[in-house]
């Protein structure tokens, strides 16, 4: 009897080392560039990058070259963005982007134009060409919410993010998410596509999350870039260090903003345009938001408002994770659905799914989600067996 316990409890021993080390599923190192470095999970491309701005714009470049060269020729080449509007005229991107980006430069921190540089470098790509295609986060207008406390089952924050681009662009053939470790920062990930340094969909290693959605105010150019001013959100540590990003520098565009901290369990609702900063907490009605209901912020427009209201007044007080991903279902969810993103930011928990691949892309609310963890994805480190790619050289400013 003793020596069959003791065969058990080896046996039980062996099984517990392996839960605990198993590595997950189906996962693959592609390649390695300096401290960065790109893997398959699951299917998914998750993209290491790590050090000076110049040093992970090098490693994004160098790691997803293809992918870069190739979103960037269908964006500028083929779509030629050919439906994009200043007002009700439409005008070239090279023509029109190129003189915005003029005027917003004094406004970008240098540490976002050397990143730039650096993805240039790595990977072979005109710089000209990465800055324009890096502005049209600029120029479209989504869903977003959060529930707390009583609005779920067990009091979890669970911030959910739609993002409603344009599915027939492919970018979600270059989807990615990015985990970025910057030298002097705070760790973050970012729900993105080859080629974007700027971020609508992120979450940092603090808890910290935030998603945009558009309004109007095409034109107000002064300030610094949607997408740019999201990635500063990220360098916060709470709540009120991301609402100062966005209320203490000068902004552009009317955006609105769901911005989480998982350590308190709270959000904001926030407009943050050109001459207008405004929070709206939880429960709050406002006059674009006029349903507020308890322990919940939610930000959309129109009819898929209004459902999204009529989703979280039935379900309240009983979402988790997979009720709560059902919020994000269409109509709440349009047609261009581009990706779907639902953050749980006090476990670092995030669930992603993108638009299906092909000639008649299907919206990302119809697709399956993958689950990641941002701490557990900070604790990797790639196959040294894996092809190395020599990081760039630093390519001087112009």
């Amino acid at each position: 009897m003793n020596r069959l316990l003791r065969r058990s409890a080896a046996i039980l021993a062996v099984f517990v080392v392996w839960v605990v080390v198993a590595p997950v599923a189906s996962a693959e190192t592609i390649a390695r560039s300096g401290q960065g470095w790109l893997e398959s999970i699951d299917g998914y491309l998750v993209l290491h990058v790590k050090g000076t701005p110049h040093e992970m714009g090098s490693q994004h470049g160098a790691l997803m070259k293809d992918h870069i060269q190739e979103n960037l020729r269908y964006l500028l080449d083929v779509k030629r963005l050919t439906k994009t509007k200043l007002g009700q005229l439409p005008f070239s991107p090279k023509a029109a982007i190129g003189s915005i980006i003029k005027f917003q430069e004094p406004f970008v921190p240098v540490k976002y134009f050397e990143e730039i540089d650096g993805l240039a470098a790595g990977s072979g790509i005109d710089r000209e060409d990465l800055r324009i295609a890096n502005f049209i986060p600029e120029l479209f207008h989504c869903s977003g919410f959060a529930v707390m406390d009583s609005a779920t089952k067990d009091g979890t924050l669970y911030h959910g993010r739609v993002l409603d681009y344009s599915v027939d662009w492919h970018l979600q053939n270059h989807a990615m998410l990015l985990v970025a470790e910057p030298t002097d920062g705070v760790p973050f990930v970012n729900v993105t596509y080859a080629g974007f340094i700027g971020c609508v969909t992120g979450m940092n290693a603090e808890g910290v999350s935030v998603g945009e959605m558009g309004g109007g105010g095409l034109g107000h150019w002064h300030g610094v870039p949607m997408a740019l001013l999201v990635r500063e959100a990220l360098s916060a540590r709470d709540l009120e260090g991301a609402i100062a990003a966005f209320r203490d520098n000068p902004r552009t565009c009317q955006y609105f903003y769901v911005v989480s901290d998982g350590k308190t369990n709270r959000a904001v609702g926030m407009e943050a345009s050109w001459n207008k900063f405004e929070l709206v907490k939880p429960g709050e009605s406002h006059p674009l938001l006029p349903s507020g209901v308890k322990d919940t912020v939610l930000v959309s427009a129109g009819n898929r408002y209004q459902e999204l209201v009529k989703r979280v007044n039935e379900g309240h007080g009983t979402f988790d994770a997979e009720s709560a991903r059902k919020l994000m279902d269409c109509p709440v969810a349009m047609q261009s659905n581009l990706h779907d993103v639902l953050f749980a930011p006090r476990s670092t928990d995030l669930w992603v799914a993108n638009a299906s691949v092909g000639e008649s892309p299907e919206p990302a609310a119809k697709q399956p989600y993958h689950k990641f963890n941002l701490k557990d994805l900070l604790k990797r480190s790639p196959d040294p067996s894996a092809k190395e790619i020599p990081p760039a050289a630093k390519i001087a400013s112009q």
